[in-house]
């Protein structure tokens, strides 16, 4: 161990370079898979973090509150299913609207029936209490703002943001939270040919002794035309959810391929150069075992003051935004990372700890010859 860290300090450049390169890919990684988050939380977080359990579309739906309708039979059809405590509808249209009288911009609104479909938790503010209240997303809102329907009609109220919730938007674009009342109100008041405003999907939540998976699994064994998921299943496997998640799987799955090749090649570049050295060192008596340690010990050493370079950098660039997307610290996300990526750079040197393992000293007496 001694002779690692007297190389590295004889050497501070070389190896500093070499951890810079490990810390900087870390970053990447780390970075790469918040916007991943921060993505797929904007596609879905509506969905994620609602209050709802279970939720229930109609089969021609696909899962999205914008390609569903509920129509009164298939209503009545799923409530009669047994296993449902509570429910409630939700209603959803992206609209045209202004806040605070500023530019026009597209948001979504969402409809629910009491508190079943809302945010699970406020970041800010309060739950609407009267109608023409709404819960909006973080990131877009503040409280106090007023919402105005660009095509409504002029006796329609605007709404009024009372609270904030985190990582609730819906399709990439601004996010509202009301009473079903003030969205089918809002419904009619940019569509006055509209007969009846009916709900995208339903919100359930299980009766005491059944699991959320159960009652979806339950409902959709009796009622054909339903589409029950629970919250999470829901989220995950919403339009582009998917595919956000597998082109990011490819890049992650690139650099699990070049931090070994770097790690390997940089170590088996120094271990040729050293290799008289190494040499000499079998011949007055070092076992081959204390020489592939301490070449494991210095790949742990760089790999940590890279990771160690590389969390940092990452740590500074948490809590802000790009865009609308949160860069968030996930310490369980980055244990994870830290993880592999030392492991991988271990693996980085199987062929310099080869190359250490098989040096033979009786060929100390040719001295320039590469083991």
């Amino acid at each position: 161990m001694f002779v690692a860290l007297r190389e590295i300090r004889r050497s501070p450049v070389r190896f500093g370079l070499l951890a810079a390169a490990i810390g900087l890919l870390l970053f990447l990684v780390l970075f790469q898979q918040a916007l991943q988050h921060g993505l797929v939380t904007s596609f879905v977080g509506a969905i994620r973090n609602q209050s709802a359990p279970v939720l229930v579309y109609s089969i021609e739906g696909q899962r999205t509150l914008e390609g569903s309708v509920i129509p009164p039979p298939l209503e009545e059809a799923v409530l009669a299913v047994d296993g449902i405590a509570e429910h409630g509808p939700i209603g959803q249209r992206t609209f045209t609207v202004t806040v605070n009288g500023g530019e026009p911009d597209d948001a979504s609104v969402i409809g629910t029936d009491g508190p079943l479909g809302r945010p699970a938790e406020l970041s800010a503010g309060r739950l609407p209490e009267a109608p023409f209240e709404a819960i909006g997303s973080a990131v877009d809102f503040e409280v106090g703002d007023t919402v105005t329907l660009a095509a409504a009609r002029a006796d329609v109220q605007p709404l009024t943001v009372v609270g904030l919730a985190d990582d609730v938007q819906l399709s990439v674009s601004p996010t509202l939270f009301t009473d079903f009342d003030t969205y089918a109100a809002a419904v009619v008041a940019v569509n006055p040919d509209a007969d009846a405003v009916l709900p995208s999907a339903l919100a359930l939540v299980p009766a005491d002794g059944t699991s959320p998976g159960d009652l979806a699994a339950d409902i959709n064994a009796t009622v054909q035309d339903a589409d029950a998921v629970t919250r999470e299943v829901a989220a995950d496997t919403a339009p582009g959810v998917a595919q956000v998640n597998q082109s990011f799987a490819v890049i992650f799955a690139l650099y699990s391929i070049v931090v070994p090749l770097v790690t390997g090649l940089f170590f088996l570049i120094v271990t040729l150069q050293k290799a008289p050295s190494l040499v000499l060192l079998r011949a007055i008596g070092a076992r081959a075992g204390t020489l592939a340690r301490s070449l494991v010990f210095q790949a742990l050493v760089v790999a940590a003051a890279g990771i160690a370079f590389g969390v940092a950098l990452f740590l500074l660039l948490s809590g802000r935004e790009v865009g609308s997307l949160t860069i968030r610290f996930d310490p369980v996300n980055v244990g994870v990372w830290v993880g592999l990526f030392l492991l991988l750079a271990l693996v980085g040197t199987f062929a310099s700890l080869r190359r250490v393992l098989r040096i033979d000293p009786l060929r100390a007496t040719g001295i320039g010859t590469t083991p």
